[in-house]
């Protein structure tokens, strides 16, 4: 896939003007709605020339969001931890291939030893 995850884009489909609390929304894991009301909360509270041209400046520079992005919302919520966290997730990643190496050599234990029930048990079927 040539378009990155651990970028932030518009989204358009789920935005109201230019996608870019939505694009945030998406990034971040944060609902929307919270971040629409976190942009008006901060423009109402002093920001108000900064946050506007923030917000079109990200609009005019930020890519749009590819089609595609995501395999499932399982795989967005991955990618949106990733980003937020990246060396929690590696640890994760990594915790799990320890775990699942231990799970494989635990199998590989079992039947390459001399298992006598199993054995007993194929000598039956015989």
């Amino acid at each position: 896939m040539s378009a990155s995850r651990t970028k932030l884009y518009l989204d358009k489909p789920n935005g109201k003007w230019m996608g870019v609390c939505a694009g945030i929304a998406d990034y971040t894991g944060v609902d929307v709605t919270w971040v629409r009301v976190g942009a008006v909360l901060l423009t109402l509270l002093g920001g108000f020339p900064w946050t506007l041209i923030a917000y079109v400046m990200i609009g005019w520079m930020a890519p749009h969001k590819p089609t595609g992005l995501y395999d499932s919302a399982e795989d967005a919520k991955f990618w949106q931890g990733v980003r937020s966290n990246p060396k929690r997730s590696t640890a994760e990643v990594r915790s799990k291939f320890r775990d699942i190496d231990r799970r494989l050599a635990d199998i590989e234990t079992f039947y390459v030893s001399r298992n006598t029930r199993l054995a007993d048990e194929i000598d039956r079927l015989r």
